[in-house]
């Protein structure tokens, strides 16, 4: 226990602080950090060091390399700078690498030194410079806040969504501030800038004086300021050597410390942990290292060498040429098992465990000791989660070993913690390996969450162990396996030294049909990096041909993606190439393609139908469709021509089409349009009224109601409308008009060939019962009952059907007859019936 304590250092009466390696840096560094610009990722992330030639008056000339590290000091990437003066480097929370210009222009590279993208920050950033930068993390992203040389601040709060933001000026400033930092306060982006002994607080609208609470006096600068990884705490170094420190809003003061050194510190950083006993600030001069708090007394340690902090969510890594460590707080479990002379349940459990390693009957003491306090439960607790915040797997397998030696002797303790927190530390004990270069503590992981760390492992293209990691803790396919898998693909398509041929069948033979995994995304990626064909050979293996088609059509291949559409049966995905190919070729080469797919083809005729009527008849014109283009032309001299010349030349162009397409029938019903058109024309100049666009049977109709008899007649001569269609047509016209004398001469004029029940139909259609019983008379002995009936004579009626002795027609009568009035009809019905029955 004593040694295991021997680096644990008091700070007041409360907390210990520990500081611990993660790694002997092995990197071959040419140049001291202080004479580079450093940048270092949170959550264990990657080192990025880029010398600084433009302060050197000697060395301008030299081309500065940019390297990128993991935390372990393995080398990631190393480019040479080509662009122009960089003030600041900075890392965003996806682990890409901003490097902010004296320009204002801010280069954005990948953790392989790929570059991605740049982004400007404004044009008056551009005419006046860069004089300092500050890349800071918030819950919307990452964020770039400049300084100009106008001594005027502008930030973007996410640099996903550059959104430019100028802050307001600071009244007085003729020279730039002496520290500065952005705070993040209600979801909105600050900056707290000092000048000389004042505190300015700049949000989107105005600048604002604020005094720190209970300052010290005497003060007549701030040197440097510092907030916490959480943005609620807030530390400042004043010229009197006194540090400052209490919330971010400047609202509450926590403590303050005199540190009896005036000398501006290189770095402070805040050094905490969720729910800490005593917060505290690191503070670094060139060979000194404090750690201050609420507490007379500070820790000091001595730095050998030039060294760099880098605050994390619970404590701070310090990286130097030769180490990297890792100083926190003791967690609260660690201290109360280790701490000297403990008592605690944990600790009496791990001294159960050891003796009972050993044989000795003291664990039996310690064990009953810990049953006799109820506390047993209390202490496989502690062990476990003492277990999660150590370090060195040999501590975590002597507190996990004791943890499960006194679950023995639990009857329901719950194994979900301890058999996850195995995982846990299984998981993270792979990520800091020295090759890996991740060192990741407990918290940061699950703050982290294990999604994030794939997707870190992943920029690593660490694939192997990722997918390890997801088969060891069984995450679903498509959270994990599959998304990893997706992205080893889609960096496979970027090795150009790898024939697309062979690099399409490792890719389908890795992935087959893994849920989860789009080949359309894959061949996305292979497109954009200039590899059209392997792009085309990874979409063969794409079951959806909606994911198909869209890329195809991206990458100018529309013919292909027609033949997809159509095999996929979906029209609207078929119309969407359609529309595509029609934009891309020329009216000859698209026609063509569409005389190959014949689905395309009538899908597009539906289509002109409604939208392109002309482009339907050049489609009719080249395939010799001289049936259809007949028709079209029909429809066409109705729906566009309103002069009565050219709708006759449209129909003459549809005649002609339909004798072409040996359609007779069709062509002399379309010139007897055409008589018809020019004798409406005719009768409306000679008549007036109304005649044109009636049909045949509407215009002979209307004659007659005009009393234009003989024009009726003489239409009807030249049309070769039959006898009975001419009666019928007369009759309706007349009985309409209620012009009944003439309906009778017209009776008169000759044999009715449709006979005389219709005559009676339509008097009694018109109500006109006289009339009716006129023609009832006349009416053939077939028709006479059903005619009798209608004129409402139901005994006459009875009178004929028993004469002609027809059952059919005494039934029918028979169903006329109502009530007491035709009850003695009815009655001779009967009769009538009976004494056939008995013949």
């Amino acid at each position: 226990m004593d040694c295991y304590t021997a680096n644990w250092n008091p700070l007041g009466d409360s907390a210990f602080y520990r500081k611990y390696e993660l790694y002997s840096m092995d990197w071959d560094l040419k140049e001291e950090l202080r004479d580079c610009l450093v940048a270092a990722a949170p959550y264990g992330g990657p080192i990025a060091l880029l010398r600084n030639p433009w302060r050197k008056e000697k060395a301008a000339s030299v081309r500065p390399v940019l390297d990128i590290y993991s935390a372990s000091g393995v080398p990631l990437a190393s480019l040479l700078w080509k662009s122009g003066p960089v003030v600041s480097l900075g890392w965003s929370a996806e682990e890409e690498l901003l490097c902010v210009q004296e320009d204002g222009a801010v280069l954005v590279y990948g953790l392989h030194g790929d570059f991605r993208r740049h982004f400007s920050m404004g044009n008056e950033v551009l005419q006046n410079r860069v004089l300092d930068a500050r890349i800071f993390h918030t819950e919307f992203g990452s964020g770039v806040a400049i300084l100009t040389g106008a001594h005027r601040f502008t930030l973007s709060a996410n640099v996903g969504d550059l959104k430019l933001r100028r802050m307001p000026e600071v009244p007085g400033l003729q020279s730039a501030p002496s520290c500065w930092t952005t705070l993040c306060q209600d979801r909105v982006a600050h900056i707290l800038l000092a000048v000389g002994p004042d505190l300015y607080l700049l949000d989107h609208a105005a600048c604002s004086a604020v005094i720190p609470p209970g300052l010290a006096p005497g003060v007549s600068s701030f040197l440097q300021m510092a907030v916490s990884f959480t943005y609620r705490h807030l530390a400042l170094f004043t010229d009197t050597g006194y540090i400052w420190m209490g919330t971010a809003s400047l609202k509450e003061k926590l403590c303050e410390f005199n540190c009896n050194i005036r000398a501006p510190p290189k770095q402070m950083v805040w050094c905490s942990r969720p729910r800490s006993k005593e917060r505290a600030v690191v503070v670094a001069w060139e060979r000194r290292l404090m750690v201050v708090g609420d507490a007379p007394e500070s820790i000091q340690f001595v730095l050998d060498e030039d060294s760099y902090l880098v605050p994390e969510l619970d404590g701070v890594r310090i990286f130097s040429r030769s180490t990297h460590e890792f100083l926190h707080e003791v967690p609260a479990a660690s201290e109360e098992i280790f701490k000297i002379a403990s008592m605690a349940p944990g600790a009496l459990l791990l001294e159960a465990q050891k003796e009972y390693e050993k044989e000795s009957q003291k664990a039996d003491e310690y064990l009953r000791e810990i049953q006799e306090l109820g506390q047993l439960t209390q202490a496989v607790q502690q062990c476990i989660e003492a277990a999660g915040h150590e370090h060195q797997p040999e501590m975590q397998k002597s507190l996990l070993r004791a943890a499960s030696f006194g679950k023995c002797f639990l009857d329901r303790f719950p194994p979900d913690s301890f058999v996850r927190m195995c995982q846990d530390l299984r998981v993270l004990n792979a990520v800091r390996d020295y090759h890996i270069g991740i060192p990741l503590t407990y918290s940061q992981y699950k703050q982290l969450t294990i999604q994030v760390l794939l997707d870190r492992l992943v920029l690593r293209r660490l694939y192997p162990l990722a997918i390890q990691i997801c088969e060891y803790l069984r995450l679903p396919e498509v959270q994990g396996v599959s998304r990893i898998l997706a992205h080893w693909a889609c960096y496979k398509v970027q090795q150009k030294d790898v024939s697309d041929e062979d690099v399409a069948r490792a890719i389908n033979q890795k992935l087959g049909d893994t849920p989860g995994v789009s080949y359309s995304d894959i061949a996305a990626r292979a497109y954009g990096c200039g590899r059209t064909e392997l792009a085309i050979k990874l979409l063969e293996y794409e079951p959806r041909s909606g994911e198909q088609v869209p890329l195809l059509l991206k990458m100018k291949r529309s013919k292909l993606a027609l033949s997809k559409a159509i095999e996929s049966g979906d029209t609207d995905l078929v119309f969407t190439v359609l529309l595509h190919l029609k934009n891309e070729l020329n009216r000859g080469d698209f026609f063509m393609t569409l005389r190959n797919q014949p689905m395309a083809l009538s899908l597009y005729r539906q289509f002109c139908k409604h939208q392109e009527l002309e482009t339907l008849k050049d489609l009719y014109n080249q395939d010799d469709n001289h049936q259809e283009l007949g028709s079209f032309h029909i429809r066409a001299s109705y729906a566009a021509e309103e002069r009565i010349e050219g709708r006759v030349a449209a129909l003459q162009t549809a005649a002609d089409a339909f004798y072409k397409a040996k359609n007779e029938f069709a062509a002399k019903a379309t010139e007897d349009q055409m008589r018809l058109l020019r004798l409406q024309r005719r009768l409306e100049d000679e008549l007036g009224g109304q005649f044109l666009d009636l049909s045949l049977h509407d215009t002979v109709t209307t004659l007659i109601l005009g009393g234009h008899n003989k024009r009726a007649e003489q239409l009807a001569r030249d049309f070769r409308i039959p006898d009975k269609r001419l009666w019928w047509l007369k009759l309706t016209a007349l009985a309409d008009l209620e012009d009944w004398e003439e309906l009778e001469k017209f009776s008169k004029s000759k044999k009715s060939p449709i006979g005389y029940l219709p005559f009676v139909e339509i008097c009694m259609k018109q109500h006109n019962k006289y009339e009716a019983k006129k023609y009832a008379s006349r009416v053939g002995p077939e028709q006479k009952v059903k005619a009798l009936l209608l004129v409402g004579d139901v005994a006459q009626a009875a009178d004929v059907a028993i004469e002609h002795r027809n059952e059919a027609e005494l039934s029918l009568v028979l169903s006329h007859c109502t009530g007491a009035t035709d009850g003695a009809t009815a009655d001779k019905i009967q009769r009538a019936r009976a004494q056939a029955q008995k013949k």
